[in-house]
């Protein structure tokens, strides 16, 4: 499998955020793994560390749909307006447990890589990896 350089994980569920920080691992998936526990904390992430080149900016952002504080939704809203460099660089998935009608709408119209149903699973990593980072 293919590894990427850094991920980042935004779900404010711990569980879930350590359930797939050991798969990313055991999967030797990505040498850096990066965790947001919502929208706003992620965006802190990015302008940290996507203002350069670097290794600490993720290839790959993992953004679950509904979060206290700033939803996904409200991520890529701020993300769009962000300033950075890598920013056509990153890939963002994302990741809900809700199958409501309006949901999968709203998230089809977005401006992102894909759109993944939780879990997350070695199978559906190797999706995202072959339908956007293979070379």
């Amino acid at each position: 499998m293919q590894s990427l350089s850094c991920v980042l994980l935004v779900d404010d569920d711990p569980t879930t955020n350590y359930l797939n920080q050991l798969l990313l691992k055991r999967l030797g998936f990505s040498s850096q793994v990066m965790v947001a526990l919502n929208g706003q904390e992620a965006l802190d992430l990015l302008l940290q560390n996507c203002h350069r080149v670097s290794n600490e900016c993720p290839a790959l952002i993992l953004l679950d749909v509904k979060m206290p504080v700033m939803d996904g939704f409200a991520f890529l809203e701020a993300y769009d307006k962000l300033p950075l460099t890598q920013k056509e660089s990153i890939v963002i998935v994302m990741l809900t447990t809700s199958l409501h009608p309006q949901d999968v709408e709203r998230v089809e119209r977005l401006d992102i890589a894909s759109f993944l149903n939780k879990p997350l699973t070695e199978a559906k990593l190797n999706q995202v990896l072959e339908s956007h980072f293979s070379g």
